[in-house]
């Protein structure tokens, strides 16, 4: 845990962004075909996290048969991956959920849009000190992500599994600590950076952590002892900017996530690490 954390500090540090190619099986890497002007490379960006992954792994190969080139751009956080997309540098990213969208266009003067939900990995909670939810005692320790959509998500999970009650009058997506109206266990709660939780486990009786943390850290997602309910401001999304919605490309990639092709991969390849939107199964 500690290399991944020195890994993406040093990323941070050194770079704050690198390209990386994808070559399609008939494209050249031009922007667009020289005899009718569509749009045949699309740029996405790779923030830290298995939904990157998924979309080389299974929906660029798709996307190549129909003769697209696929140029990834490499960034050090989700945020940049954001101010690219949003700056028009990058076309498309998978890295985030409707929530987290809107947090950023909110704060940034953005026009991002989700098009299309994919395969989300929840969040859960994890103990390397406990082996049971029912070994909660009175002042215990819990971590929780001090960004503002996976705190909300994070306090939600807790108020399922009954360690606290948030007030009911609060929009979910918006719920903050001080929010909490009921805290039977008197939980000490610390929120930090997402990415330093799993390296700081230890010192906590429960963390709560995203499911692209447990994956980039290495964590067995089946180890949880408990999952979120995945609220559909939650659910993870193709997201491009508001006048590419309808662009060619961005239908393209929507059709190759609802493909039986798309759906056979996860069929062979879902150890139970992915929540399935409806819309996809």
């Amino acid at each position: 845990m500690k290399k991944i954390l020195a890994a993406v500090l040093s990323l941070t540090l050194a770079f704050s962004l690198a390209a990386c190619a994808s070559s399609a099986a008939s494209g050249s890497g031009t922007e667009a075909s020289a005899s009718s002007g569509k749009k045949t490379e699309i740029k996405y960006s790779k923030s830290q996290g298995p939904y990157t992954e998924l979309f080389e792994a299974a929906i660029v190969p798709i996307l190549e048969k129909q003769g697209y080139t696929l140029t990834c751009v490499e960034t050090s956080e989700l945020l940049v991956a954001d101010q690219l997309l949003n700056s028009g540098e990058v076309d498309v990213n998978v890295e985030q959920h409707t929530a987290y969208a809107e947090n950023f266009n909110a704060n940034n003067d953005g026009d991002l849009v989700p098009i299309s939900p994919i395969p989300t990995v929840p969040a859960g909670v994890y103990s390397v000190n406990h082996s049971s939810l029912d070994e909660i005692s009175d002042g215990a320790k819990v971590a929780v992500p001090n960004d503002a959509a996976n705190t909300a998500r994070c306090y939600l999970m807790l108020q399922k599994i009954g360690w606290i009650k948030l007030d009911p009058n609060v929009e979910p997506s918006s719920v903050t600590q001080d929010d909490i109206v009921e805290n039977p266990y008197n939980i000490e709660f610390t929120e930090m950076k997402s990415l330093t939780i799993p390296a700081a486990i230890q010192d906590f009786d429960y963390v709560a952590i995203t499911g692209s943390v447990v994956y980039n850290a290495g964590i067995d997602a089946s180890t949880a002892l408990a999952n979120e309910d995945v609220l559909d401001h939650l659910v993870l999304q193709v997201v491009v900017k508001e006048e590419n919605k309808e662009a060619d490309w961005a239908k393209a990639i929507v059709d190759a996530y609802h493909s039986d092709e798309f759906k056979q991969y996860l069929a062979e390849n879902n150890n139970g690490l992915w929540w399935i939107p409806k819309e996809l199964q």
